[in-house]
């Protein structure tokens, strides 16, 4: 009889998006949880770890070195 095996469950994917300013807010970039093929993504709106709705940018990697990025998506993403 043989053991089975679990296989590992799959590292999480994060993409990096860029919100919109809005009112005295600035634009920031987020993280979003990508489950689907880059081409499908690029440039959809998404919805971010924090909540929040941002235009996907595939050309960017998450985590970005940009100073403007979340808070929030920078812990949620750890």
């Amino acid at each position: 009889m043989t053991t089975p095996t679990v296989a590992p469950a799959p590292a999480t994917v994060y993409a990096a998006a860029r919100s919109r300013a809005h009112g005295p807010t600035t634009a920031l970039w987020h993280a979003v949880e990508v489950h689907r093929p880059t081409p499908e993504v690029d440039g959809a709106c998404e919805l971010t770890l924090c909540g929040s709705l941002a235009r996907i940018m595939t050309d960017v990697e998450w985590p970005t070195v940009a100073r403007d990025v979340c808070p929030a998506c920078v812990t949620l993403a750890r």
